[in-house]
């Protein structure tokens, strides 16, 4: 058995039998007015973090949700773009379909502005979206693309990238691993399913979006995720498993390399109100300003003992340099 069709034995059982304890999500339920999530969209919750940003989704954008789980996160999204077909959720497991086809009739009893139909679910493939060039402001997935093997996550991080529109983002979450793992573990297709197996490091994980030609990339959270143990796992040691949330924005690749934001901020403190290093950053007095990774190499670059930048806190909520 291949590691797609084990993910999709995995995600059928978990569409017909709810499994609370199959992922262990990192982020609590998000809290807005007049958003009200059923038990069952919360027991179907299958990702390790959270997508959806309220600062990522003004305007009523277009927005493609892959994976679409027991629709909890494509409920969310309706939320902000309340038009017939605003959320496209893709998933190419057919009872998977069903169950958000069926959570959606209990989100409609608990919350009055919501209507199935601002969610257009569709039978697909992450690997090949039925889905326009261009066409979508957001697109997101949870805890999915960490199973791909190397050559399918690249072709599904291409197809994000071919279907959003100029500046669009992609919004991830995903589990992140900087330990080696043994090759049983790596080759073990459940564990795959279960994004444990296929764990890449940040670094990694950071070169495919680029590598696909993303021109930013903001790290938005870095947490505790699972342990995997020799007890219950084939591993001799204990391998501790991250959970990142990334957006990754289709902007255009600048001549000098990827902006990643990595949660750095830099502080100026000298003599003068500000600091212009002449290159589009103007640092003010104690005024801490984030700054992604390559302007935080330049700007210590220059050797001054006036401007302390900070190490990666791998959050980053917007602003700054870029």
């Amino acid at each position: 058995m291949s590691y797609l069709n084990a993910t999709n034995d995995l995600y059928k059982e978990a569409a017909l039998t709810p499994d609370v304890g199959l992922c262990c999500t990192t982020n609590p339920i998000w809290e807005l007015p007049g958003l009200k999530i059923p038990k069952i969209m919360q027991e179907m919750n299958y990702g390790c973090g959270s997508t959806v940003n309220a600062r990522d989704l003004t305007n009523e954008p277009k927005m493609l949700y892959v994976g679409v789980g027991g629709g909890m996160e494509l409920l969310q999204f309706a939320y902000f773009n309340r038009n017939k077909g605003g959320v496209v959720g893709v998933d190419v497991v057919d009872e998977m379909l069903e169950a958000s086809r069926k959570n959606f009739i209990e989100a409609e009893k608990l919350n009055p502005w919501f209507k199935s139909e601002f969610v257009d679910l569709q039978k697909g493939d992450a690997l090949n979206l039925n889905v326009a060039d261009n066409s979508i402001d957001v697109a997101a997935q949870n805890c999915l693309f960490n199973i791909f093997k190397a050559e399918d996550l690249k072709r599904a991080i291409a197809e994000m990238y071919r279907v959003l529109k100029p500046h669009g983002k992609l919004v991830m979450s995903d589990p992140t691993c900087e330990q080696e793992m043994n090759e049983e573990l790596r080759n073990d297709d459940r564990l795959r399913a279960l994004c444990l197996s296929g764990s890449l490091p940040i670094a990694e994980y950071v070169k495919a979006l680029t590598d696909a030609g993303f021109g930013t990339i903001e790290i938005r959270a870095r947490k505790p995720y699972r342990i995997l143990n020799p007890e219950a796992y084939p591993t001799d040691e204990l391998i501790y498993i991250e959970s990142i949330e990334v957006a990754a924005i289709k902007d255009p690749m600048p001549a000098d390399g990827p902006c990643i934001f990595t949660g750095k901020a830099a502080i100026y403190y000298g003599e003068d109100n500000h600091f212009d290093d002449k290159l589009g950053h103007i640092l003010l007095k104690n005024q801490p300003l984030a700054i992604c990774d390559k302007t935080a190499g330049a700007l210590a670059a220059l050797g001054r003992d006036d401007i302390f930048i900070s190490e990666s806190t791998y959050h980053y909520d917007g602003g700054g340099c870029c």
